[in-house]
């Protein structure tokens, strides 16, 4: 028997296959309603058998875990509509490889004889309304190995899918109407569940993204539970259309890629110059929070990344070389080289903990179809850390790098930080009662800070459980930036060690941290997250100085350069054109401050003031103008 416990607390007993349909059957037709429920942390349909005891709660339209449940059925109302509208039987083209739930929508990959248009969306699109009108009750069965392989016979990428299964796994599929998909499911109880949806795009997939497999064309949807969820969903994506920062990088000339260097970013003066700031400004909070910064060669032997393990877990993402019969690979990421750093100085317990700091430059043999603007690269630069302590300082060193990170994440204008506990994944290294040790370790860290947290199961690092934090940015998209993670083992596998109290020779414990992660990737978050229009400090020209005449070109050459003296970014424009044009340039390229200066104001030594986007401030001494940049700055502050 299975035991379910229910949100009022309430406990009932059911025979073991029972389905959420069968339980709601019991308790009325309120539930009979429900598109599905939740199970301990699982989410099931209405159809499946159940075979786990836990708590038990209904899932009905308006909750948030109907998304998944009506996402998930849209992907097989497309795929139905897509076979209806180019042709196809089971068995022949189309093929559908995969279609999952992801976050905000779903896709589903196909082969397919034909690129799909945009005209094509919209015919598929119009039958798949049809088929939500129709509201055809979804039917799952549990179906025979044998009888799978022969229903969807000819169709190599379902083929596959069934034969890496375990000869002892559930093959289910799911109906609508005309429409049979193996499927493990869940699905709402009928298409007419389906109240929103929008195809979005066609993309190119290779087949479980291997690059020597074929193409297919993947179609991006979204579906909400409700008409306008769905048009506030399209306007954050125009919003976000607009602060692409590949699209704001053009226009403000801060940096490009090319294919010379796939992956890799040209950095502009103007891009360069938020770099610099970037970097100088972490710099100062590692030094005041004790850190000491270090740099590592790029090119280290074989034998280390064997004997750390990333040549067996990371292999396929790292660049080699070879020199004078010795194999070589280019850092993917800088923790052994720390600990090289540490193994070269003989240590006491007095020295921990010891931070080692490095704004570390990486490279990545990431595929080229995952490659995206400077989200995702393959040489990058991260504000990496490694923090060498004892079993006893854990806590405390995860409770002031937490802090630091707040305060960090604050000045760039996030308040608000997600944070999740990334458990042990299945490919990792170190013996589980390490594991269990250090993932408490983190646990009992973020109870003392006061911080809630959501575990995410099987995510941790080989090497380690790590804590990651996520920010939402101005149109509500949530990024996870920093991380910190324990590490018991790689600094054992290397050799680390110190004398303690007890003149015995330790392994310290290792933490790896990182606040903004990739610099390139955070400078790509801000650039969205500002719309290109930086703040003053981060801002790579912070006032642009435009002349109205020649004639007070001299003063303007004055207030520029005393503005310079004073540390601020200035742009001088004393070219022929008029100055409405002058000033529309400076507004598109996103200035913080503009100051037009004619004979007037070289006469009254003032300077006329305008700010992005809010207009003429009016005219004022250059006192004035610089208390005003002072406090908009936060010199003080930062």
């Amino acid at each position: 028997m299975l035991a379910f416990t229910f949100p009022d607390d309430s406990v009932r007993e059911f025979p073991d296959g029972v389905t959420l349909a069968g339980v709601a059957e019991t308790l009325g037709p309120r539930f009979q309603r429900a598109l599905g429920g939740v199970v301990g942390d699982t989410l099931y349909d209405m159809q499946t058998g159940l075979h786990a005891s836990g708590p038990l709660k209904f899932v009905f339209e308006k909750d948030e875990e109907a998304l998944a449940l009506l996402r998930h059925t849209c992907a097989h109302i497309m795929a139905q509509a897509v076979r209806e509208v180019f042709g196809g039987t089971p068995g022949g083209k189309p093929y559908f490889a995969i279609g999952p739930v992801i976050d905000d929508g779903f896709y589903y990959d196909i082969d397919i004889d034909k690129p799909f248009t945009p005209e094509d969306l919209e015919k598929i699109e119009a039958r798949m309304a049809e088929i939500i009108r129709g509201k055809f009750p979804i039917q799952r069965r549990v179906v025979p190995r044998e009888d799978v392989l022969e229903f969807f016979k000819g169709d190599t990428y379902k083929e596959e899918l069934i034969r890496d299964l375990p000869k002892d796994a559930e093959l289910s599929t799911y109906t609508q109407d005309t429409f049979t998909d193996l499927c493990r499911g869940p699905h709402a109880p009928d298409t007419g569940c389906v109240k929103a949806f929008k195809l979005l795009k066609v993309a190119g997939a290779y087949w479980r993204g291997d690059v020597t497999r074929p193409m297919l064309q993947r179609i991006y949807g979204t579906a909400w539970r409700t008409r306008a969820d769905l048009d506030a969903y399209l306007a954050r994506l125009e919003e976000a259309r607009k602060r692409d920062h590949r699209a704001l990088a053009t226009q403000l000339d801060l940096f490009h890629i090319a294919e010379e260097a796939p992956g890799s970013v040209f950095w502009h003066p103007k891009g360069w110059t938020i770099w610099r700031v970037l970097e100088d400004y972490i710099r100062r909070h590692l030094a005041d929070a004790g850190y000491k910064e270090v740099r590592g060669p790029q090119i280290l032997d074989r034998s280390l990344w064997e004997r750390s393990g990333h040549w067996e877990k990371f292999r396929e993402l790292m660049f080699t070389t070879e020199t004078e019969n010795r194999q070589y690979a280019v850092k993917p990421m800088n923790c052994p080289g720390h600990i090289l750093i540490f193994n070269a100085t003989h240590h006491s317990y007095r020295d921990l903990p010891l931070r080692l700091a490095e704004f570390g430059s990486c490279h990545r043999n990431e595929p080229s179809g995952t490659l995206h603007g400077i989200f995702r690269v393959r040489a990058f630069v991260q504000d990496d850390a490694h923090i060498f302590c004892t079993e006893d300082q854990i806590g405390s060193e995860v409770e002031s790098f937490v802090r630091l990170l707040q305060k960090i994440y604050a000045d760039f204008g996030f308040h608000d930080v997600i944070v999740k506990i990334a458990t042990r994944p299945e490919k990792r290294i170190g013996a589980d009662e390490v594991w269990d040790k250090a993932e408490k370790a983190l646990e009992d860290a973020m109870h003392r800070i006061g911080l809630e947290f959501k575990i995410n199961p099987g995510e941790g690092a080989f090497y380690g459980p790590k804590i990651e934090f996520s920010v939402p940015d101005a149109i509500g998209r949530v990024w996870q930036l920093g991380t910190i993670q324990v590490d018991f083992s790689m600094p054992e596998r290397l050799g680390a060690t110190y004398v303690g109290e007890d003149n015995a020779k330790h392994v310290p414990v290792m933490l790896h941290r990182a606040i903004l992660g990739s610099l390139e990737r955070f400078i790509g978050i801000l650039i969205e997250h500002y719309a290109g229009a930086f703040p003053l400090w981060l801002a790579p020209i912070q006032v642009r100085v435009l002349t109205v005449t020649d004639k007070s070109i001299p003063y303007a050459e004055g207030i520029a350069e005393g503005l310079r003296g004073h540390g601020y970014r200035v742009e001088i424009d004393t070219g022929s054109e008029k100055i409405g044009k002058k000033i529309r340039e400076a507004e598109m390229m996103k200035i913080p401050y503009m100051l037009v200066l004619g004979e007037r104001d070289a006469e009254a030594s003032t300077v006329s003031v305008r700010r992005h986007k809010e207009g003429d401030l009016g005219a004022m001494s250059i006192e004035e103008f610089l208390k005003k940049m002072q406090a908009d700055s936060r010199v003080d502050e930062l």
